[in-house]
């Protein structure tokens, strides 16, 4: 699955990359936390992704949204969590902050998030599903606090159904205790 995702993502990008002018986008930051220079530059070079100025919302095509969509999509950063818990680490503070400031971009407004708790292989699958959806409200939470609308979120929860890595190690199951994110047109 990640793969795929990848492979996607990637061909994308690659395609906005060469077809598009770089072109720099003005992050709103939530009231008290703008993104630092290395953050800016991070999301705005060579993104690919026109501005609001450049294109309305009404004058896009399905597949340039979809497009946008999907180039937004691929920028977000997961937030990872420790065995058993729901609390986000504080070494992950600065995703959710990224992924904040992301969702709140003039162009990510139009879409929804779809927050989505997964879990390690340990425990049973109804422990695990409840746990993916604490993990993913957490974030929605954070996410609210740093200026998402609620509105445009929805949680989910995976359980462990939708591992990234399925070697049996403790570095793999690190990797799927995580939320992600998927935007919804």
């Amino acid at each position: 699955m990640i793969n795929k995702n990848l492979w996607f993502g990637l061909f994308v990008a690659a395609f906005l990359i060469t077809g598009c002018a770089k072109k720099s986008v003005e992050i709103e930051a939530p009231q008290g936390h703008a993104p630092t220079q290395e953050q800016a530059s991070e999301v705005n070079e060579g993104s690919g992704i026109k501005s609001v100025g450049e294109m309305s919302e009404e004058s896009m095509t399905q597949e340039e949204k979809l497009r946008q969509m999907k180039m937004i999509e691929s920028q977000a950063k997961k937030i990872y969590f420790d065995f058993d818990k729901y609390n986000i680490r504080p070494d992950q503070m600065p995703r959710v902050e990224y992924d904040a400031q992301l969702f709140n971009r003039p162009e990510a407004k139009p879409f929804g998030i779809k927050v989505e708790g997964n879990c390690d292989e340990w425990g049973t699958d109804e422990y695990n599903y409840a746990l993916g959806l604490k993990r993913a409200k957490s974030v929605r939470d954070a996410l609210e606090a740093k200026g998402v609308d609620p509105k445009r979120m929805s949680i989910i929860s995976y359980g462990e159904s939708n591992p990234v890595c399925t070697e049996h190690t403790k570095e793999c199951w690190a990797k799927n205790r995580r939320v992600e994110f998927e935007l919804i047109p």
